[in-house]
C-alpha cells in the first residue's frame, strides 16, 4: 500500500511547484514556503495562526487531490491564491475575499490589532468610518478588536459591499457596523467620527499593465486612481476633515506613491507611520492638520483640473 504523504512534504512538494511556475507573492505571503504552507494547511483543516507542528501528520487521499486541484490553479492561472480558497486572513481574522475585492494585506491591520495607539485612545474611540472598504476587512477588524466602537464601512462598489456584508455577519458585528454606497465620501450622512481609516486605489494607470499577474487579477476600480494614483488620495485629503470630530485623526495608505503624493503637496505635515512587521505608505493627520493644509489641497486640485 503506498504510504500518503505527510503535510511538511506536500508542504516542501508545493513550494517546489509554486518556484518552478514563476508564481509572484504579495497576498498574505512574499514567499513560496508560506504560501505553500498557507494552500496546504487550509485544505487539511489545520489551525493557521502559527501554532500549528503536527508536519509529520499524514495525509488521506481527499485532501490530497484537493491539494493537487488547488497547485494546478493557482501554476496556470496565476490567480492570487485567497481567490481560489475564498479567504484571507487580516488582523487574526479570517475574511471572504473574491474577484470583486483586493486580496487584505495592508499595513493598517498592525494598527487594528494595537487599538490604534499611540496615535487614538482606543477607550475614547466610539466612531470609526473605513473608506474604500471592499472586503470590510479594516472597518470589519476594528470592530471586533474595539468591541465598543462604532464603524461605518463605504465602497463605490456595490459588489464589494456584498463581500462585506457577508463579512460583517461572518464576525457578529451587525449591531455596531453599518455599509454604505458611497463614492468616497459623497454619500455618506453627515457625522463626525473619531477616526477615518482608507486604503483607497492609488496606483496609477500607466503602471497597471506591469504588475505582476496576481495583482491584474484583483479588480482596476480598487487600485487605479488616475494618471498618477493621486486622485483618490487627494480628494479623501480635501473632504475628510469635514467629517472628523474635533480630535479626530485620518489614517490612509498610498503605498508606493508616497512620494508622489508627499511631492505635489511639500506644505502637508504627513506622519508617516512605521510598521513592527513590514509595510509603508501609509500617513496620519488630525483634524486640525488637514483643515490647516485645505488651501494646499484644493489648489492642487484646481491645477490638476487645468491641466490639458
Amino acid at each position: 500500500m503506498k504510504k500518503n504523504l505527510s503535510l511538511g512534504t506536500w508542504v516542501e512538494r508545493v513550494a517546489q511547484r509554486f518556484d518552478a511556475a514563476g508564481l509572484h507573492f504579495g497576498h498574505g505571503t512574499d514567499n513560496a514556503a508560506d504560501e505553500a504552507a498557507w494552500l496546504v494547511l487550509h485544505v487539511a483543516g489545520a489551525p493557521l495562526d502559527g501554532s500549528f507542528e503536527d508536519w509529520d501528520a499524514p495525509v488521506d487521499a481527499t485532501v490530497s487531490r484537493e491539494i493537487e486541484r488547488l497547485v494546478e490553479l493557482r501554476c496556470k492561472t496565476a490567480a492570487p491564491l485567497a481567490y481560489l480558497l475564498g479567504s484571507a486572513w487580516f488582523a487574526g481574522l479570517e475574511f471572504e475575499v473574491d474577484e470583486h475585492v483586493l486580496v487584505p494585506r495592508s499595513p493598517i491591520a498592525e494598527l487594528v490589532r494595537e487599538g490604534f495607539g499611540p496615535w487614538v485612545d482606543a477607550d475614547r474611540l466610539k466612531t470609526a468610518l473605513d473608506l474604500c472598504t471592499g472586503s470590510g476587512c479594516i472597518g470589519i477588524a476594528t470592530a471586533v478588536h474595539l468591541p465598543l466602537t462604532r464603524v461605518d464601512l463605504a465602497d463605490i462598489s456595490r459588489e464589494a459591499l456584498a463581500v462585506a456584508h457577508r463579512n460583517v455577519s461572518r464576525h457578529g458585528v451587525e449591531d455596531r457596523v453599518r455599509l454604505y454606497e458611497s463614492d468616497l465620501f459623497d454619500s455618506i450622512p453627515a457625522c463626525e467620527y473619531d477616526l477615518i481609516t482608507a486604503n483607497p486605489p492609488y496606483v496609477p494607470a500607466s503602471v497597471i499593465e506591469q504588475l505582476p499577474e496576481e495583482y491584474r487579477a484583483e479588480p482596476d476600480i480598487g487600485l487605479v486612481s488616475g494618471c498618477d494614483g493621486l486622485d483618490a488620495p487627494l480628494a479623501i485629503l480635501l473632504d475628510a476633515a469635514r467629517f472628523l470630530c474635533e480630535d479626530g485623526v485620518l489614517i490612509c495608505e498610498v503605498g508606493e506613491s508616497e512620494e508622489r503624493l508627499a511631492a505635489v503637496l511639500p506644505g502637508m505635515p504627513f506622519t508617516w507611520l512605521e510598521f513592527a512587521h513590514g509595510g509603508s505608505g501609509v500617513f496620519l493627520l488630525t483634524r486640525e492638520e488637514l483643515l490647516a493644509a485645505a488651501p494646499e489641497v484644493a489648489a492642487a486640485l484646481e491645477k490638476r483640473n487645468h491641466v490639458t
